[in-house]
């Protein structure tokens, strides 16, 4: 289970080897999933196909430490939340796993790094502790080597002559801004830059009152002189994203797969085009929990790609898509 086997996988029938492979790992080595699969009275042995591999709820990352390894643990990530709200912890052993997860996702979605400009609008993110979107996003703005990228906290007006100045040497750029922060910018100001790549990051953060995405994307839209806005699917308790290149509809790296649950039996997949949980496979976890049940609902399309549709009621604020169509 090298990073090299993780990241070179090139179909499904690898995927489906390692995703077996690291489950009987994991299932043997992390406490709490070895746990969570003996109370479900699941052999592991008789499971030999990805479909019956039982998934960790995401709330056992706020009151256990999950882990599939005993070596130090490097970093460890937090969620955003609420004042008294208890913080999803993701204690990472090899931060490299992440890295690479990342920059082979972005290189296989959009191509050479250094080709961009990374220009962040992430004030929510850079106030707290803990973010694994900030520890990517400070990783791409070095690796980028623009001497433009950098982070825009409330400097609206210095952003704004940026991506001017960006956009009449017709450089390749990236904005990746939570939502309602890039709200708040195109309030003020009108950007016409066609070439632009937007990228929210979804939630309001409390900020603004939830939007539907076609209204949302509607307004980012207009605001940036843009056919598309682009999204990533990520959180904290996992090591990769899925990114959207428009139209909410995502793609998952090579590594990852999202499965759809039966929201009255969570035990159960459903089939393509109807609407559940979100499960989410992400091998790139392998020193903790590959096999995610999240508290998003969404839906696989005939193509392979998916959506995000909403929450599961009940479920904590988070800040990655919080978008409800």
């Amino acid at each position: 289970m090298t990073a090299e086997a993780i990241f070179s996988i090139d179909n499904d029938e690898q995927f489906k080897r390692l995703a077996l492979e690291i489950f009987k790992f994991q299932a043997a080595h992390c406490a709490v999933y070895k746990e969570y699969i003996h109370h479900l009275h699941i052999n592991i042995e008789a499971v030999s196909e990805i479909e019956q591999i039982p998934f960790l709820p995401i709330g056992f990352f706020k009151s256990h430490t999950i882990l599939s390894s005993t070596k130090p643990v490097e970093v460890v990530f937090s969620s955003s939340g609420t004042t008294g709200m208890i913080q999803s912890q993701h204690q990472v052993i090899d931060a490299k796993l992440y890295e690479q997860s990342y920059l082979q996702a972005f290189k296989a979605f959009y191509g050479n790094i250094e080709d961009y400009c990374f220009l962040a609008l992430l004030p929510s993110y850079q106030q707290r502790a803990g973010s694994s979107l900030i520890y990517m996003v400070n990783d791409l703005i070095e690796k980028s080597k623009h001497p433009k990228s950098g982070y825009f906290l409330y400097n609206h007006d210095d952003l704004l002559q940026t991506l001017k100045e960006l956009k009449s040497k017709n450089q390749k750029t990236v904005l990746i801004g939570v939502t309602y922060a890039l709200l708040d910018f195109i309030e003020q100001f009108d950007v016409d830059f066609e070439n632009l790549i937007v990228m929210e990051t979804g939630g309001m953060k409390g900020k603004r009152k939830e939007m539907v995405r076609a209204e949302l994307h509607e307004q980012l839209t207009k605001g940036f002189g843009i056919k598309f806005i682009h999204s990533e699917y990520g959180m904290t308790e996992l090591l990769s994203q899925a990114y959207s290149l428009g139209e909410g509809v995502f793609n998952c790296p090579k590594w990852m797969k999202v499965l759809i649950r039966d929201v009255n039996d969570p035990l159960t997949l459903i089939p393509n085009g109807k609407t559940g949980g979100i499960n989410v496979i992400d091998l790139a976890n392998v020193n903790s929990c590959s096999f995610i049940a999240t508290q998003d609902l969404g839906r696989i399309n005939p193509n392979g790609s998916f959506e995000v549709l909403g929450r599961f009621d009940n479920a904590d604020i988070r800040g990655c898509n919080l978008l409800v169509q």
